[in-house]
């Protein structure tokens, strides 16, 4: 990572062995020689956006980046497994960072509101500051096509980016464009994205169920940036079926690709889209089929669902979030003393 950052005259990039070991030894780093290392180089504050931090420097800012370990309904569908436990060892970690920090960054209301709930009132000072989307995948809403245009061989294409794990839910978006199908819907589907071992198997249960031989279902595994880029700008509509998101940078991607978007009506995300999307229940595929269809059928809704997700992707920017960010940091009186008066508010 060091030697992808850009050379800045102001920014200094320090190599640290330790971080370069397993989990226990950044963590052991981290909390034994971070808060010494911190304080002989004079650091006013120290920013840890991973959410977690034991060590004793004060004052420091966190971030809340994933609701994961925050949800008992979404770690639940880990059973009992090695990914479940890191949840709750992280729901302990990061409630005890949140409550022990001088300042934490919050993506959204929705995110803050869920960590709350958990940890009570905080005593830092709070702010929210949504995530940006990459300029690349701005491009303005494209021409509409009607469902007369669309055919086996020329199909509506569909695309959904993400990790394959069990709260996305990908096998429900293969049933119900699998359902679509069978009713003579032209449309195919574009996975991409990591597979983690605890939810392949289901996708390849469902997609050997719906395609066996993948002639409009295709799981192509992750992609690089660029490549991810080219997908968005190619594609006829977007489905983000995820039901735990903190911020949803993919839908982000999407809105500002001005695609049409078929959304989970879970967490974030109406609050992220707002008006500029159809919504479904992520866990009934019968939903989903009916979001799809009607953005099939309709180009004039298409049309508009686009150009309103795209218009409201323009308020996300990385500029935006960096000088909002910066801004949070650099206040005066953030590491007055616990109990000060206004500690607590935004």
């Amino acid at each position: 990572m060091l030697d992808r950052l850009p050379v800045r005259p102001w920014l200094e990039g320090i190599h640290v062995p330790a971080l370069d070991g397993g989990l226990v030894s950044r963590l052991w780093w981290q909390r034994s020689a971070l808060a010494t290392a911190a304080g002989g180089r004079g650091v006013d504050v120290l920013f840890l956006p991973g959410g977690s931090y034991g060590g004793r420097f004060h004052p420091f800012v966190t971030m809340s980046r994933s609701l994961l370990p925050f949800q008992a309904a979404e770690r639940r569908r880990y059973g009992l497994s090695a990914m479940h436990l890191k949840m709750l060892l992280l729901r302990g970690g990061q409630a005890s960072t949140f409550r022990r920090a001088d300042g934490v960054i919050f993506l959204n209301d929705y995110a803050r509101d869920v960590v709350l709930e958990a940890t009570g009132p905080l005593a830092a000072r709070t702010a929210i500051v949504p995530h940006g989307v990459h300029d690349a995948f701005r491009l303005a809403p494209r021409r509409q096509h009607p469902p007369g245009y669309f055919s086996p061989e020329r199909p509506f294409r569909l695309l959904y980016v993400s990790n394959i794990e069990p709260y996305k839910h990908q096998w429900h978006v293969v049933d119900a464009v699998a359902k679509l199908r069978r009713k003579g819907v032209p449309i195919a589907l574009a996975l991409v994205g990591h597979a983690y071992p605890i939810a392949l198997p289901r996708l390849r249960a469902a997609l050997a169920a719906a395609d066996p031989d993948g002639h409009f279902i295709r799981f192509s595994g992750p992609s690089a940036h660029a490549e991810l880029v080219r997908l968005y700008h190619e594609a006829d509509a977007f489905v983000f079926a995820s039901s735990c998101e903190n911020m949803p940078n993919i839908l982000l991607e999407a809105m500002a690709a001005g695609l049409p978007i078929a959304c989970a009506d879970r967490g974030p995300m109406p609050g992220v889209l707002g008006d500029g999307g159809l919504y479904f229940d992520p866990e009934r595929p019968s939903t989903i089929a009916a979001a799809l269809k009607d953005l099939f059928g309709d180009p004039a809704l298409r049309a508009t669902l686009a150009e309103r997700a795209h218009a409201r992707a323009a308020a996300f920017s990385w500029t935006r979030c960096a000088d909002e960010t910066f801004r949070f940091l650099g206040q005066p009186g953030l590491a007055a003393p616990r109990g000060a008066a206004g500690r607590g508010r935004s």
